[in-house]
């Protein structure tokens, strides 16, 4: 290459990007122009509906801009995900992740996309720990009495999940693998019907959700043990965490993030992501979010991408070793 075509080249790059850069900040000034596509995984009357129906109407106020939720349930939460990874990386359709679909999901199942490298994250913004229960029935008022029942009597309690691959599935397994005993899963097709299963004694125990058990708990038709979070709830803030309970850094939650395609400008994500963190620090948010049992957080960028590496590789451990395989 002569000394002549290599300088016009040198000049011609270095114009490119001077534009680009200008262009940044005026595409985070205009954004958004128009309503944004928000995919929830899940059909309406979930967690991550309810979740959606408290936030995004005050995003909408934030941004100046309506958000239309578009639930896409099907393939166990994946195919909300997988339109989203082949919609325009313009900021104007974004998905509602959820913590299996976003972390387990690729251990689980044969996916058309990468949870992680196909997006852009942009905040988790809410935590929901689950509560261990059990069935009036066991002798357990504690975690490590119920350790040491069950190996006492390997094999003798049968623990209910949402299905195979579900999170409460992952959480049992979890435990199972910290305390080293032998609880038989049963599988049940969703969380209700695994719940019911406990209260009528054909199941021992479940790690159900905090805001679906606390009333069958305060009517003494279940007992609870503690609570998979690092953190007490606002729900059960009497109940111990696993981490106090002889399981140190014991932490599974339920949660939810704002994922956008990859590609998607970082000052569009900042945008979304400071707007997302100002509504998550109004009071009748924080309110409304602790009555169905979530707690808001809004990590950053980069702390949530670390979040999805280090859950991604901890259940990618824990199906590996128990041989789980997905419905």
């Amino acid at each position: 290459m002569n000394r002549m075509l290599y300088h016009v080249i040198v000049r011609v790059v270095t114009s490119v990007t001077v534009l680009l850069l200008a262009a940044s900040p005026t595409i985070a000034q205009t954004y958004p122009n128009k309503p944004i596509r928000m995919l929830l995984p899940f059909p309406p009357g979930g967690g991550t509906d309810s979740l959606a129906r408290i936030i995004l109407p005050r995003m909408s106020q934030a941004l100046g801009q309506s958000f239309v939720i578009d639930n896409r349930p099907g393939a166990a939460g994946n195919l909300a995900a997988e339109i989203v990874t082949k919609s325009a990386a313009d900021g104007y359709t974004l998905l509602m992740g959820s913590s299996t679909g976003m972390t387990a999901a690729q251990s689980l199942y044969k996916l058309a996309f990468d949870p992680i490298k196909d997006f852009a994250p942009i905040t988790q913004f809410a935590t929901a720990s689950f509560i261990l229960v059990v069935h009036p029935s066991v002798p357990a008022k504690t975690v490590s009495e119920l350790v040491a029942l069950a190996k006492a009597k390997p094999g003798s309690l049968n623990y209910a999940s949402g299905g195979i691959g579900s999170q409460l599935h992952l959480a049992a397994e979890l435990f199972k693998s910290r305390a080293g005993v032998d609880i038989v899963h049963v599988a049940y097709k969703g969380g209700a019907p695994a719940a019911m299963a406990v209260l009528a004694g054909e199941a021992q125990l479940i790690f159900g959700s905090v805001s679906a058990s606390l009333a069958q708990v305060r009517a003494g038709r279940l007992r609870a043990l503690a609570v998979t979070g690092l953190k007490r709830t606002a729900l059960t803030p009497e109940l111990p965490t696993l981490d106090e309970s002889g399981f140190p850094g014991f932490n599974v939650e339920t949660w939810a993030s704002f994922e956008a395609p990859k590609g998607t400008s970082r000052n569009i994500i900042r945008r979304i992501h400071d707007e997302t963190v100002k509504v998550l620090r109004l009071p009748d948010v924080i309110e409304a979010m602790n009555k169905i049992g979530y707690a808001p957080t809004g990590t950053t960028p980069e702390q949530y991408a670390d979040i999805k590496r280090t859950e991604s590789a901890m259940w990618a451990k824990l199906i590996k070793n128990a041989n789980i395989r997905a419905d």
